[in-house]
């Protein structure tokens, strides 16, 4: 019996072998990979920000079969039907949506973080994975303004960093039962839509939703936030915890954080802020000046792989008073015992999530490798270049613009001498897209149909800013003809 289990484990061990490639192989690999990453980037600066995918399907060259197959052969099937069409969201005409960029520094980081495998949800097994990633927190927990006491967790993105905070919310201030649905919650229309999202998920779906008007900068107005605080006391409601953006998704806008957090103060409101895309703006002296008052918030996100052009799936929530954070997600379990015996506080005693990637890793290596100055540097641009952006847009006929950019987003829109603006806006980001030389996307605000510019992507510099206004010019002629 053990000879034939013998032999049938080395037949095994020899057919499992191709998963554990040799040094020479290797080799082969990442000089084949290499060489598509540097066609891949020399590349950026002359491909479309946007190309029509001409088929959905995917060949049958990609499904998984029992045999493997070339590199040679696998990497122009992800350059044709993967990487070229749709957005291109590392080009430096990508200027349609928040997140952007994509460091070569971080794509090394992740490289060695899947070499080594760290489990970076425990300290037992991973101690200098969760010292790093600590470390990280803490210094994000600085750019905000945070005090000692800090805790945070690096999270997938946005999404699960509000539902994280939600949650800690809810734990802290004991919104379970009955209590849900008399508790109140206070937004704005731009609120992003995550926020609800985390709401229902985390079971406080019931709950009163107030949502209060903005200005004509789509800034959240607090007199409406403080009459509303004060009706639904009288009524009987608990107002509980009020959401404002350092930066909204849609237009970027800034609400009053200082009043807001003096209204939350003396009423007994948690206030969390989403900074998802503005926070790290506070790296530079203009944006640190705008985003005054996010130090005074309960709670807040931001995002890494949006303005600190790191690869998507990196997310950030910080608590100030970090034992909330630990009271509402710390759990333990027998099989984790022999690493029970430490003062070190565990991510996973952090966060929904258990088993984790060693996210850390791909911020870490490009902010040592860099320092910070050139981030500094990268972040001021932007709040320039879209202010230059909103200045010359002015100068061609006939486009209307949106209230001055607190950040690095401007909306617009053409107004044609004749026919509906709507229409002709929709026709002009489809004849955009069909160009597909720069990448913007539209929006919504009230009845009208408008078009946005984020700037964000770190490659992104004057000359592209200078190819997005002549695209649109060229576009909007040959339209009104």
């Amino acid at each position: 019996m053990n000879a034939s289990m013998i032999k049938q484990l080395k037949q095994l061990e020899k057919l499992a072998r191709p998963l554990e490639p040799g040094e020479a192989e290797r080799t082969f690999l990442l000089n084949q990979v290499g060489a598509y990453a540097n066609q891949f980037i020399n590349r950026i600066g002359t491909a479309p920000a946007y190309t029509a995918s001409e088929n959905g399907r995917l060949p049958n060259s990609f499904h998984i079969n029992e045999n493997g197959a070339a590199i040679e052969d696998l990497l122009p099937l992800l350059h044709t039907h993967v990487d070229t069409p749709g957005v291109a969201p590392t080009s430096d005409r990508f200027l349609g949506y928040i997140p952007g960029g994509a460091l070569y520094h971080s794509a090394l980081g992740d490289f060695l973080a899947d070499l080594s495998n760290k489990y970076a949800g425990y300290y037992f097994p991973s101690p200098g994975a969760v010292q790093l990633e600590n470390m990280l927190l803490e210094w994000m927990a600085g750019i905000v303004g945070y005090p000692d006491g800090t805790l945070g967790s690096l999270t997938s993105g946005g999404s699960l960093a509000h539902l994280t905070a939600v949650v800690t919310a809810r734990e802290a201030r004991e919104i379970a039962g009955e209590r849900i649905g008399t508790a109140v919650v206070y937004l704005t229309a731009q609120t992003h839509h995550s926020v609800n999202k985390a709401l229902r998920i985390a079971g406080l779906d019931q709950c009163v939703r107030r949502f209060i008007p903005v200005d004509d900068h789509y800034r959240l107005e607090t007199a409406a936030l403080l009459q509303a605080i004060v009706a639904d006391k009288q009524m009987g409601l608990n107002p509980w915890l009020v959401i404002g953006t350092a930066g909204t998704t849609n237009t970027g806008a800034i609400d009053p954080l200082p009043e807001i957090a003096q209204i939350a103060q003396a009423h007994g409101l948690w206030l969390h802020v989403d900074g998802a895309y503005g926070a790290f703006f506070a790296l530079c002296d203009e944006g640190r000046q705008k985003l005054a008052g996010m130090e005074q918030s309960d709670s807040i996100i931001m995002d890494p792989h949006k303005t600190l052009f790191l690869p998507y799936g990196t997310g950030t929530v910080v608590v100030k008073d970090g034992r909330n954070l630990f009271n509402a997600f710390a759990a333990d379990a027998a099989y984790m015992q022999d690493g029970a015996e430490n003062d070190v506080i565990s991510p996973a005693d952090l966060s929904p999530e258990l088993t984790r990637h060693f996210r850390g890793l791909r911020m870490w290596l490009p902010l040592k490798l860099a320092g910070v100055a050139p981030f500094r540097a990268a972040l001021a641009e932007k709040l320039l270049l879209a202010r230059y952006f909103y200045e010359r847009l002015q100068e061609i006929d006939g486009f209307e613009v949106g209230p001055p950019p607190d950040l690095a987003v401007v909306t617009y829109r053409y107004v044609p001498q004749r026919g509906d603006a709507n229409e002709f806006n929709e026709r002009l980001m489809q004849a955009l897209l069909a160009d597909g030389r720069i990448f913007i996307s539209s929006t919504r605000l009230g009845d009208k149909f408008v078009l946005r510019t984020a700037v964000g992507v770190y490659r992104t510099h004057l000359d592209a800013i200078e190819q997005a206004l002549t695209v649109l010019e060229e576009t909007v002629r040959k339209l009104e003809k």
